[in-house]
């Protein structure tokens, strides 16, 4: 089997965002201007089927007042992996980042989530299904995301 690049799970999921992969109550305010705006919950849960690791989730601070959460990966060794940080304006300050156990069952954003889990699968050419967080994933060779 070939192994997965890192630049082309980036691509894949850069591709695959939408108004109907991002969070339903923030619908209205994605564009394709900030395509990474809103996605990130659905997206680490996708980068944690092909990956595994572990979620990582902060707080979104404006002028000091936490306004939202923000999702993001960790794998092995502390290296991180952050697809939607771009979403955020200059006065938008993620902050802290605590590990969030995988949900046994996924309830908020399912929808979001498989939509983008199957148009990601797709442009990896691969129908295989989603790498449980507990299981091995596919060997992926180390390339910088965005290099």
């Amino acid at each position: 089997m070939t192994p997965l690049l890192l630049t082309d799970i980036e691509r894949a999921v850069r591709a695959s965002w939408s108004a109907e992969t991002c969070t339903p109550e923030y619908r209205s305010r994605w564009t394709g201007d900030n395509p990474a705006r809103d996605q990130c919950g659905v997206t680490a849960m996708v980068l944690n089927d092909l990956l595994g690791g572990e979620l990582i989730r902060g707080e979104v601070h404006v002028d000091g007042e936490r306004v939202d959460y923000h999702w993001w990966n960790r794998l092995g060794m502390g290296v991180e992996i952050d697809l939607t940080r771009e979403q955020f304006g200059p006065r938008e300050i993620v902050v802290g980042g605590v590990v969030v156990p995988r949900p046994a069952e996924i309830r908020r954003l399912r929808e979001e989530y498989e939509l983008l889990r199957d148009r990601v699968l797709a442009r990896l050419g691969t129908r295989r299904p989603a790498v449980p967080a507990a299981t091995t994933p596919p060997p992926v060779r180390a390339v910088r995301p965005g290099a």
